[in-house]
């Protein structure tokens, strides 16, 4: 399943990796993200401000059962 995200306000950061290519994205307003199948991601909010995006996944988000859990580079702050 592949998404796409839109950052509609705030800020923050997305990690993602496909393969061997590795990045850190800004998420800012208007930025626009793709996450084709198989891409490992993570994103974090701005503490001061958050962020807010739109996602949609193709096709339909099946459930719980599509999602894996994969290390990133940050520690969750939601335990």
């Amino acid at each position: 399943m592949e998404e796409r995200w839109y950052v509609v306000s705030g800020q923050g950061q997305m990690w993602r990796r496909q393969g061997g290519q590795e990045e850190i994205v800004p998420l800012l307003p208007g930025v626009c993200l793709t996450l084709p199948v198989g891409t490992h991601f993570e994103f974090r909010a701005s503490e001061a401000c958050g962020v807010a995006a739109v996602a949609v996944t193709l096709p339909p988000w099946p459930g719980e059962g599509e999602a894996v859990v994969v290390p990133g580079p940050w520690e969750s702050s939601v335990r």
